[in-house]
């Protein structure tokens, strides 16, 4: 067992745990006194804030998590996802990362995935700000790994 992990929650904060969505109504501290998978609030992207191929990537990531009955689907959506954006991107960093993101995943641990999806958004924004990867490229992608929509 891993030592304690103990979290703190304003009123009216959610925390998704386990696939369960939680919201407490004050203050609360909550300890976790053995490994769980857990989301704050503020970790949570929404499907219509999932507008670029890495926010879709992370949206998929976290359904992973936060949505334990449909994992084998979005572990098959997560793997066609990282397929198409290893062919699509071309930044050297980025590549080296989408791959270690995807190992991450398949040795379960989704949660240190999307971490590292979000410290890619800065690069991503620059990458589709300089039109790196063409616009119709990228809407190509949306279509395909954004069922949500």
């Amino acid at each position: 067992m891993k030592s304690t992990l103990r979290i703190s929650l304003k009123s009216g904060e959610r925390i998704f745990i386990n696939g369960a969505v939680l919201r407490v109504d004050r203050k609360v501290a909550l300890e976790f006194l053995n490994d769980v998978t857990f989301l704050l609030e503020n970790h949570v992207l929404q499907p219509q804030d999932a507008t670029t191929p890495l926010r879709q990537l992370y949206f998929i990531a976290q359904m992973i998590l936060i949505n334990p009955e449909g994992k084998d689907q979005s572990m098959a959506m997560f793997k066609k996802s990282v397929a198409m954006l290893l062919t699509c991107f071309q930044d050297a960093d980025v590549l080296a990362e989408l791959k270690r993101i995807d190992a991450m995943v398949a040795s379960g641990r989704a949660f240190d995935a999307l971490k590292a999806i979000r410290n890619l958004y800065p690069t991503e924004d620059r990458i589709l700000n300089n039109n790196e990867i063409a616009p119709a490229m990228v809407e190509n992608i949306r279509k395909e790994i954004a069922p949500w929509r």
